[in-house]
């Protein structure tokens, strides 16, 4: 029994020699020293060797400890200097959006700020063109077609608005890459996407897409637009830099109009 225990001894000096870098063995190879001390005391004064050489071990452990707990509380403070950064970054930006604000057009802008998740209305103009064709000539013919194509896009637009804010519709899947990272994406096999693409084909489909996406992505649990600082010219997240670029743009184009 006693030579049983002198082996296990044996393997965890072994294993503690190699692992005295990683703090998790550090961690469980202490209370397991612990542990092979107890039976140390029991086995007597002809395994003083090891005995000796556990409490080096134990010696070393204890410095590798301080270490960590300097790296520890290091670690520590850098994560709490980031958050503050990042949250101070969050307010400035914060601050360029609402002083920026949404352009009514977008088709010029470079810089500016996009209502993500926000369902866009052209697509729903563009179908109720092709379903509501030319009929006739006259101007009154001409603006009562024209009122209807613009009511039935409202409509349109109105009710896919209320389903994107619908929580109990989440038309996403999960899908997992070669390196083990999951996404969510959109569903294509989902019935009320496909019916939409039937009835008014594929630029409403995919704009319903779009904003189903930016919504999963900013405002999963509210479900309804957030802004952001976007670059209409380039389709993506615009950098605190260049909105704060884009602002002073604005500004000195507004103080040359006033000289």
């Amino acid at each position: 029994m006693l030579q049983k225990e002198k082996d296990k001894l044996h393997k965890k000096i072994h294993d503690l020699e190699r692992g005295l870098d990683a703090k998790q063995a550090l961690e469980l190879e202490i209370e397991r020293l612990r542990g092979a001390f107890h039976v140390m005391n029991h086995i007597g004064e002809t395994d003083l060797e090891e005995k000796k050489k556990l409490e080096a071990i134990k010696m070393n452990l204890r410095e590798k400890e301080e270490q960590l707990e300097g790296v520890e509380d290091l670690q520590q403070t850098l994560v709490i200097q980031e958050r503050k950064t990042n949250d101070e970054l969050q307010d400035a930006r914060k601050k360029l959006i609402s002083w920026i604000g949404c352009p009514k057009n977008t088709s010029r802008v470079i810089i500016s700020v996009k209502r993500m998740g926000e369902l866009d209305i052209k697509p729903f103009v563009d179908a109720s063109k092709r379903k509501f064709p030319d009929e006739g000539n006259g101007k009154a013919a001409q603006r009562k077609l024209a009122d209807e194509r613009r009511m039935k896009a409202i409509q349109w637009c109105s009710q896919w608005d209320d389903c994107l804010r619908d929580p109990s519709w989440h038309p996403f899947k999960i899908v997992t890459d070669k390196e083990g990272n999951s996404k969510e994406i959109i569903d294509e096999t989902d019935e009320k996407l496909n019916s939409l693409r039937d009835e008014l084909g594929d630029e409403v489909h995919d704009a319903v897409a779009t904003a189903l996406k930016e919504l999963n992505e900013y405002n999963p649990s509210g479900r309804y637009p957030v802004p952001e600082l976007w670059n209409f010219k380039e389709g993506r997240k615009a950098s605190l830099k260049e909105g704060v670029e884009h602002l002073m743009r604005q500004w000195k184009l507004s103080k040359q109009k006033k000289a």
